[in-house]
């Protein structure tokens, strides 16, 4: 009756958080806890009343910041210089503008929607079918949550099993850098036949567009950098990453005015507002699994059936990449990850290395029908169709599985740079 409460309330609309603490309200109903509603209020506050949360809300509004000073078309002109001239040279700017994007937002979502809006109609200028244009868009955007600064990997390290942020942030580079260049061989391949044309700059011109385009990218590297090196917390160097986007959208770019300043806080509120209600609603589902010894009970099932590491690691593969079709990433990684991460850790699996592939899978299912937000993003903006962009993405799902199997079965892709440090 629980799982038929739970699965009745997403069907109708109802949005994942609420539809959790209706299930837990009717089971703590017919349990043994006579005071269900003072329980679940108190669990949903507990989850939510931690200082290292107020880096996600933070690193929200950085990306908010830095995405409206200007910086999506500075990010564009400083990649296009470094790979615009290459075959199939505007699409391969498209990723590789992501790759530079994902060190400011930390979001896929976001991603789309600042690029994608700029991209799409300029590569159907170029000869590059539109939607073709939006499915690059939306498979590039995946890398956002993988290459830090990422909210899913904050929000995983912080609120699900307590692995050590700087360790995560550094497995999460050489995936994403792998993720873009599997992608650019794609598209060097299947869509080099489509016209483009070369863009000549003066040097002048060229001096100032690198310029520009690195100032951006001085932000992650010193947000990374000073998480690594011990000198602040998680949440210490997110107010940093506000204070720089400020400035460099107030006095170096000056395309951030202060009258827009109460916009950009309060669509930043609101989309931390969601994550957070999401968050409290799994920490009192979690709390109750726990008290009813439901995750020793699962891990004493698998470890029964699943004698091998790499039996595991392929159901749990298959498992978020399904679960990826259905529920938005973080919600789904907050309901199954306390389940599962004592049974990878009793399977020897490096909790480190498992934190990326369960982001690495979610991530893939922003681009899968028929819950794939990436996908609708960049649906809005192309306005060609749910069914043609599915065609056109598919393709590019496959390189991302066939990326996502790498880092899966050879672990040094991304525990080689943790361990380099020494973690």
């Amino acid at each position: 009756m629980v799982y038929v409460i739970l699965i009745s309330c997403l069907v109708i609309g109802v949005p994942i958080a609420f539809s959790i603490v209706a299930t837990l309200l009717y089971f703590m109903a017919v349990g043994e806890f006579p005071y269900h509603l003072r329980i679940v209020a108190t669990q949903m506050f507990t989850g939510i009343k931690s200082y290292p949360l107020l880096a996600i809300p933070l690193f929200i509004l950085a990306g908010d910041l830095m995405n409206e000073s200007g910086i999506t078309v500075r990010i564009i002109a400083f990649t296009s210089i470094l790979v615009g001239r290459f075959r199939s040279g505007l699409a391969l700017v498209n990723i590789w503008a992501s790759v530079v994007f994902a060190g400011l937002s930390g979001s896929a979502v976001a991603d789309t929607s600042a690029i994608g809006r700029v991209f799409i109609p300029e590569m159907e200028k170029k000869g590059y079918p539109r939607d073709f244009a939006a499915a690059i868009t939306a498979a590039s955007s995946v890398i956002g949550p993988i290459i830090p600064p990422s909210i899913p990997v904050i929000i995983y390290a912080l609120t699900v099993t307590g692995v050590s942020v700087p360790a995560l942030f550094l497995a999460g580079i050489l995936p994403g850098i792998l993720l873009a260049c599997f992608l650019s061989v794609y598209v060097i391949i299947f869509a080099g036949h489509y016209e483009h044309k070369e863009q000549t700059k003066s040097s002048e011109s060229l001096k100032s567009t690198l310029i520009q385009g690195i100032i951006p990218l001085l932000m992650p590297v010193f947000v990374v950098g000073s998480i690594l090196f011990g000198v602040v917390t998680p949440t210490e160097a997110a107010s940093f990453a506000v204070a720089y986007a400020l400035f460099v959208g107030l006095f170096l770019f000056r395309e951030l005015k202060l009258s827009d300043l109460p916009g950009i806080f309060g669509r930043s509120m609101r989309d931390s507002a969601v994550i957070m209600i999401v968050i409290s609603a799994v920490a009192a589902a979690n709390w109750l699994l726990t008290y009813n010894r439901i995750p020793n009970i699962i891990t004493e099932f698998a470890l029964d059936f699943m004698t091998e590491k790499w039996m595991f690691l392929i159901v749990v593969m298959i498992l978020f990449l399904f679960v990826g079709l259905f529920l938005e990433g973080i919600a789904a990684m907050l309901v199954l990850v306390p389940i599962l991460h004592p049974i990878a850790v009793s399977m020897g699996v490096d909790p480190t290395h498992f934190g990326i592939l369960v982001v690495f899978n979610l991530m893939i299912g922003l681009i899968t029908p028929p819950m794939g937000l990436c996908l609708f993003v960049a649906d809005s903006i192309a306005e060609v169709g749910l069914s043609r962009l599915s065609r056109q993405i598919l393709p590019l799902f496959v390189v991302e599985l066939i990326v996502l199997i790498i880092i899966t079965f050879l672990p040094v892709t991304v525990i080689g740079l943790p361990r380099l440090f020494g973690m």
